[in-house]
C-alpha cells in the first residue's frame, strides 16, 4: 500500500525564515512614524565616544595621577577608599573643574574629534547614525529614544537637512509638544546632553526619572512599537521599569544584540513578546534596514489617496535622478486614477442632465474631489521638478485633456477642461512660487493633439486651451453668486487649500495666483492660437482685471526685470511671452493698453 505523506501543520514554515530585517522592514514601511528608535551606547562607541562610566573612570585615573598615586585596575575602588563613596559624574566634574567653560573644555575630549580623530576619522557620525536620518528624513522615523549623551545623531540629521527636537532636561520635556505634534523628530535623551551638568551616569542617578520624563518614555512606548540597537538593559533600572509598566504593545519591538542577550535584557524581551535579531554591529543592521524599507517604498509606494505619503513619495522620487522610472510611473498611476473617476461615465454630459448653479458647483466640487492629490503633488513638482522631468507633465496634461468634440450640454463640456486645468495651474503656482520661469513656459507651450474639423493654422497648447477665459459667461456657481469670474474665483478658492506646501499667506498666496494668470495672458498674447488673432486685440481674463494694486504691483516688477536685465531678464531667457526684452515690453505695453477696456470694465 503506497505511503500517504501527511500536510505540514498550519503555519509552519517548510523552506529557510525569512531574515528578520526584512520582517521589520515592512512593518516599518507598511506603518512610518509608528516605531521609536531605542539606543544605546553600543552605537556611540563604533565611533570612538566613551560611555558615561568610561569618562568617569578615566577621570578617576587622571586624579589618581594628579595626586601621585595611581588606581591599578579598579579606579572606582580607589575613588571609594579614598574619597568615601561611589564617584559620581556631576560631582567629580563638579571638584575637578569649578566653571562651566572648565567643564565643558575637559568633555568636550571625550565627546569632540580632535587632531588624531581628524586622521583617523574617529568621534563622527557613523553608518549607523546616517542610515538612521535617512529613515527620519524619509518620514518613517520620528522618535529617538537614547541613553548617548553625544551629538552624533543631531550632526547626522542636520546633514540630511533635518533639525529635531532634542529633549535632554526635565524642564526641556515638561514643555515639550507630544511627539506626533513635534515634526519633523524628537530625540529624547534620557541622560542628558554632555554639555549640561546634570547628565546621569551612576546606578542611583539612573534609578529613577523626573515624572515628566517617566510620563514621557510611558507615552512612546505605549503607542509605538521599538526597535532597539546598542543597550544592553543592564545599568538603566528606570528605563526597565518604563519597558516593564508599559500597559500594551499595539506594535512590535525588535531587540539586536551582539551575542546572547543578558539576563535583565531577557527579562525584558520576554516580557514584549520582542523578535531577537542578531547582528554584527549597528552600522550593519541600520544600513540594511534604510536599504530595506527604501527598496520597499520604491516598489509599493503608499496609496496616493493619502496626500501627504504620496508627496513624500513625491520629494524622494523627485531628489535624485536615479528614480526617474519610478517618478513616471508614480505620477502616471496617479494621473491614470484622476482620468478615470472624471470621465464622462461618472460626469455626464447628454441632454437632460441639470445645468443650475447648484449642479454646477457639485459638478465642480466633484472634481476637485478627484484630483486633489494630483494637484497636491503638482504644486510640489512646479517648485521642485528639472527639465528632464517636464516630460512626465506634458504626459499628464494631454491625458486629461478632453478628447475630441462630441455631442452634449455645452457648460458641461466646457467643464471638462476643469480637472486639466487645476493640473495646470498647480503646476504654475508651484513654479511661481519658486521662480522656475522656464519650466512654467514649458508647461505652457505643452502641444495638444488637433481635434477634427480644427482650423488647419490651429496651434493647440495647453496655454491656450485649459485656462478658463471661455468659460466667463458660464451659469451661475452657487457660492459664486454676482462674481466677475465665477469659474476664476473658485478655482482660485479651490487650489488655496493645497498651497500649504508653498505658503500658508493667504495674500501671498493670492499674489501668486494673479501673477500665474497675467503671464498666462503674457504668454498667450505672444503666442496666440491662431496666427489671424491679433496680439493687440485680445487678451486672456483673469481675477487680475479687478485686483488691480496685485497687478500694477506684478507688471511693474516685470518692468524692472526687462528694464534692469534686459535680454538676461528671467522673463525673457524663459521664453514665456518673447524672446528678446523689446519683444517682451512690446507685449506688456499691449496688455496694458487692453485690461482697462475688459469685458467689465475693470478700472471703470
Amino acid at each position: 500500500m503506497p505511503t500517504i505523506s501527511q500536510p505540514a501543520p498550519p503555519n509552519r514554515r517548510q523552506g529557510p525564515a525569512i531574515d528578520p530585517i526584512v520582517s521589520l522592514a515592512f512593518s516599518i514601511q507598511a506603518a512610518p512614524r509608528r516605531y521609536a528608535l531605542l539606543l544605546g551606547s553600543g552605537l556611540s562607541t563604533g565611533a570612538g565616544i566613551p560611555t558615561g562610566w568610561q569618562i568617569i573612570l578615566d577621570l578617576v585615573n587622571k586624579l589618581a595621577a594628579a595626586s601621585g598615586e595611581t588606581t591599578g585596575d579598579d579606579p572606582e575602588g580607589w575613588y571609594r577608599e579614598r574619597y568615601g563613596e561611589t564617584p559620581n559624574y556631576s560631582r567629580l566634574l563638579g571638584d575637578l573643574a569649578k566653571t562651566p567653560d572648565d567643564r565643558q573644555s575637559i568633555l568636550r575630549a571625550y565627546i569632540e574629534p580632535g587632531e588624531d580623530d581628524a586622521e583617523s576619522g574617529g568621534k563622527q557620525p557613523t553608518a549607523a547614525h546616517h542610515a538612521i536620518a535617512s529613515l527620519v528624513r524619509d518620514g518613517f522615523i520620528n522618535v529617538i529614544i537614547t541613553t548617548n549623551f553625544d551629538r552624533l545623531l543631531e550632526r547626522a540629521l542636520s546633514d540630511v537637512g533635518v533639525e529635531p527636537v532634542v529633549l535632554s532636561t526635565p524642564e526641556q520635556v515638561q514643555g515639550a509638544l507630544p511627539p506626533h505634534q513635534a515634526p519633523p523628530c524628537t530625540i529624547l535623551k534620557l541622560h542628558g546632553d554632555y554639555l549640561n551638568s546634570t547628565i546621569r551616569n551612576t546606578e542611583a542617578e539612573l534609578a529613577q526619572y523626573p515624572p515628566a520624563v517617566d510620563a514621557l518614555l510611558d507615552r512612546i512606548i505605549d503607542d509605538y512599537g521599538l526597535v532597539i540597537c546598542g543597550w544592553s538593559g543592564e545599568w538603566d533600572s528606570a528605563l526597565r521599569e518604563a519597558i516593564f509598566r508599559a500597559p500594551s504593545r499595539r506594535f512590535a519591538t525588535c531587540w539586536t544584540t551582539i551575542g546572547e542577550p543578558s539576563v535583565k535584557a531577557s527579562e525584558l524581551i520576554r516580557h514584549r513578546d520582542a523578535e531577537v535579531v542578531p547582528i554584527n554591529d549597528a552600522d550593519t543592521f541600520f544600513r540594511a534596514l534604510t536599504d530595506r524599507v527604501t527598496a520597499l517604498s520604491e516598489f509599493t509606494p503608499p496609496h496616493p489617496a493619502s496626500t501627504d505619503a504620496a508627496v513624500v513619495v513625491l520629494k524622494r522620487y523627485l531628489s535624485e535622478s536615479r528614480f526617474r522610472i519610478q517618478l513616471s510611473d508614480f505620477i502616471k498611476s496617479e494621473v491614470d486614477d484622476v482620468a478615470d473617476r472624471t470621465s464622462v461615465d461618472h460626469f455626464p454630459v447628454a441632454p437632460g442632465t441639470p445645468t443650475d448653479a447648484s449642479a454646477i458647483r457639485e459638478r465642480l466640487d466633484a472634481y476637485a474631489e478627484a484630483t486633489g492629490t494630483l494637484v497636491s503633488l503638482a504644486m510640489v513638482a512646479g517648485a521642485w521638478s528639472e527639465s528632464e522631468h517636464i516630460r512626465i507633465w506634458r504626459d499628464a496634461l494631454r491625458r486629461l485633456a478632453p478628447q475630441a468634440s462630441r455631442p452634449g450640454l455645452t457648460a458641461y463640456l466646457n467643464l471638462e477642461h476643469v480637472p486639466a486645468t487645476l493640473l495646470l495651474y498647480a503646476l504654475g503656482l508651484g513654479a511661481i512660487h519658486a521662480g522656475r520661469l522656464p519650466f512654467l513656459s514649458d508647461v505652457l507651450s505643452t502641444p495638444l493633439p488637433r481635434h477634427i474639423g480644427d482650423d488647419p493654422d490651429m496651434l493647440r497648447r495647453a496655454g491656450t486651451e485649459f485656462p478658463p477665459y471661455m468659460l466667463w459667461r458660464t451659469e451661475p456657481i452657487t457660492g459664486y453668486e454676482n462674481r466677475r469670474l465665477p469659474l476664476t474665483d473658485w478655482i482660485h478658492d479651490c487650489l488655496k487649500s493645497h498651497a500649504r506646501e508653498l505658503t500658508r499667506d493667504s495674500s501671498t498666496y493670492t499674489e501668486m495666483f494673479d501673477k500665474l494668470e497675467i503671464l498666462v495672458a503674457l504668454n498667450f498674447a505672444h503666442r496666440p492660437p491662431v496666427p489671424w488673432l491679433d496680439k493687440d486685440g485680445f487678451i486672456l481674463l483673469g481675477a487680475f482685471g479687478y485686483r488691480q494694486d496685485n497687478r500694477e504691483q506684478i507688471v511693474s516688477e516685470i518692468e524692472r526685470s526687462l528694464s534692469l536685465d534686459g535680454d538676461q531678464s528671467p522673463y525673457v531667457t524663459s521664453g514665456i511671452f518673447g524672446d528678446s526684452a523689446a519683444e517682451c515690453a512690446s507685449v506688456l505695453e499691449a496688455f496694458k493698453r487692453k485690461i482697462p477696456r475688459g469685458p467689465f470694465g475693470w478700472d471703470r
